[in-house]
C-alpha cells in the first residue's frame, strides 16, 4: 500500500486571548491543540507512531492498530488509523463510560471491547487474548503506547516547532513561559525536546523559556517525584482529572524535569480539582471553548492571581506567555454547568492578580441557571432536566450527544 506523506495531524492556531491576558496581567497565547482530528494533542504524537509503524512494516497491509485506552489516546489512535486506511481495535474496561464508548465508535473504531475492571486488565487481555487471535489471523497487531514512546515524544515537539513558526510570523520573540499538563509525561518530553532542539539550533531567545508542569492534586506524579528528588509512584490516583492518572510518570519525563529544574527552566505546580474546574468554565464563559479538567488546570493559570504564584515572580505585562489548550473528551455541557455552580466562588477569598474581576467570567460566575441539572456537590456528577427527547433522527443514537442527552420523565 502507498502511505501518505502528508502528516495525519493539524497544524492548530495559536491565537491571543485578550480577555486571558487582561486577567492574568500579561500576554497569552493560546496553541488550540482542542483543533486536532482527535480532539486533543494525543492526535501528534499517536499518529507519529502510527504513521513510523506503518512506514517500518514490511507488510503495511497487515497492520491493524490496538490501543487499551479508554480516554483521548484511544481516540487518537482510532483517527489515525482511519487516517493511514488501517483498522483501530480499542480494548477497554468495563468501568468506561457509555459516552467514551460511543465516541470511540463514532470516530471510527473497528471495534471496541470492554474487559476487565482496569486498565491493567484490559491491557493484558488486549496483548494476550485480542492481539494473539489477530496475529493468527496473519495480521500485524501494533500496540500504540500512550505516551512512552520516543515516536510520541518526536510527534508532541511539533507544537513547539509549529510555535516558533507563529510567533516569528506575528513579529513576536520567543516566549518568556510555555505551560503544560502533565499526566505520563509525553506531552512534556515532547516540549522540552524541542526547545532543547531549538537551543542546539540557536534560536533566539528560547533558551531563556519557561515551562510551567501542571498537576492536579491527586495525579501530582511529578511534582511528588520531584519533591522527594527521586522517580517515585503514587499509591493510586484520587484526582478527578483522570486524564492525568499516570501513577509514575516516564522515566525520561522525570530525567528530563529533574535536570530542568536544577536549572530553573522547568517549574511544577499542582491545583486542586476544583481550580482546575473553575479554569474550565471561566474559560468556557471568556473564550466559547469547552476543555475537561486535564486541560482546565493549565487554563486556571490566567485567574486569580495563579500564575504569578506557580512562576514564583510577578509577572509583566509584556511577557508571553503560551498556554497549551490540550483538549480532551472528558467535558460535557452539563459538566461545564455543574462545575459552574459548584466552583463559581473559587477565587472570592483569593487575593486577585491582573484585573481578574474585570472579565467576562467575573460577571456570570454568578449566574441563576434556572435549567440547571446540578443536583450535588461531586465532581462528574449531573443529572439532566426533564425534557423530551428530540426523536427527529433515529440515527442520531449512535453519537455521544445522544448519550447525555435529556430523558423525558
Amino acid at each position: 500500500m502507498a502511505i501518505k506523506d502528508k502528516k495525519p495531524w493539524n497544524t492548530t492556531p495559536l491565537i491571543e486571548s485578550s480577555v486571558l491576558s487582561e486577567s492574568a496581567g500579561c500576554r497569552i497565547f493560546l496553541k488550540l491543540e482542542t483543533l486536532q482530528p482527535g480532539g486533543s494533542f494525543k492526535s501528534r504524537g499517536i499518529a507519529n507512531f502510527c504513521l513510523r509503524a506503518l512506514k517500518r512494516s514490511p507488510c503495511p497491509d497487515r497492520v491493524h492498530f490496538y490501543s487499551n485506552s479508554g480516554g483521548n489516546a484511544g481516540i487518537a489512535a482510532v483517527h489515525a488509523a482511519n487516517f493511514l486506511g488501517r483498522p483501530c481495535t480499542v480494548v477497554v474496561p468495563v468501568t468506561t463510560s457509555d459516552v467514551m464508548v460511543a465516541k470511540i465508535k463514532a470516530a471510527g473504531a473497528q471495534e471496541v471491547v470492554q474487559y476487565g475492571c482496569g486498565l491493567r486488565e484490559s491491557e493484558t487481555y488486549l496483548r494476550e487474548v485480542v492481539m494473539k487471535k489477530a496475529e493468527a489471523r496473519g495480521e500485524e497487531g501494533v500496540h500504540v503506547m500512550p505516551y512512552d514512546h520516543q515516536d510520541i515524544w518526536d510527534g508532541n515537539a511539533t507544537m513547539i516547532e509549529e510555535v516558533r513558526e507563529q510567533m516569528e510570523g506575528m513579529g513576536e520573540q520567543a516566549p518568556e513561559v510555555v505551560a503544560c499538563s502533565v499526566g505520563g509525561g509525553g506531552m512534556l518530553n515532547g516540549v522540552l525536546q524541542a526547545m532543547e532542539n531549538l537551543e542546539a539550533e540557536g534560536a533566539d531567545g528560547w533558551e531563556r523559556t519557561q515551562v510551567l508542569a501542571m498537576e492536579t492534586l491527586g495525579a501530582d506524579s511529578l511534582a511528588s517525584s520531584l519533591e522527594r528528588g527521586e522517580h517515585s509512584t503514587l499509591p493510586g490516583i484520587t484526582s478527578q482529572a483522570k486524564t492525568l492518572g499516570a501513577v509514575r510518570v516516564s522515566d525520561r519525563t522525570y530525567e528530563l524535569a529533574s535536570r530542568h529544574q536544577a536549572s530553573g527552566k522547568v517549574k511544577s505546580a499542582v491545583f486542586t480539582d476544583a481550580e482546575a474546574a473553575m479554569g474550565c468554565w471561566r474559560f468556557a464563559d471568556d473564550e466559547r471553548i469547552m476543555v475537561e479538567l486535564s486541560c482546565g488546570v493549565t487554563v486556571a493559570l490566567c485567574y486569580g492571581g495563579r500564575l504569578e504564584r506557580a512562576l514564583g515572580r510577578p509577572v509583566r505585562p509584556d511577557d508571553k506567555v503560551v498556554l497549551i489548550v490540550c483538549g480532551g473528551h472528558g467535558v460535557t455541557l452539563g459538566m461545564i454547568d455543574q462545575w459552574k455552580r459548584e466552583f463559581g466562588d473559587v477565587d472570592a477569598d483569593v487575593s486577585m492578580g491582573g484585573n481578574d474581576d474585570s472579565v467576562p467570567s467575573a460577571v456570570t460566575a454568578h449566574d441563576d441557571m434556572k435549567t440547571s441539572g446540578y443536583t450535588n456537590g461531586a465532581l462528574n456528577e449531573w443529572t439532566p432536566p426533564q425534557t423530551p427527547p428530540d426523536t427527529g433522527y433515529l440515527e442520531d443514537g449512535n453519537v455521544p450527544s445522544a448519550m447525555t442527552a435529556p430523558v423525558a420523565a
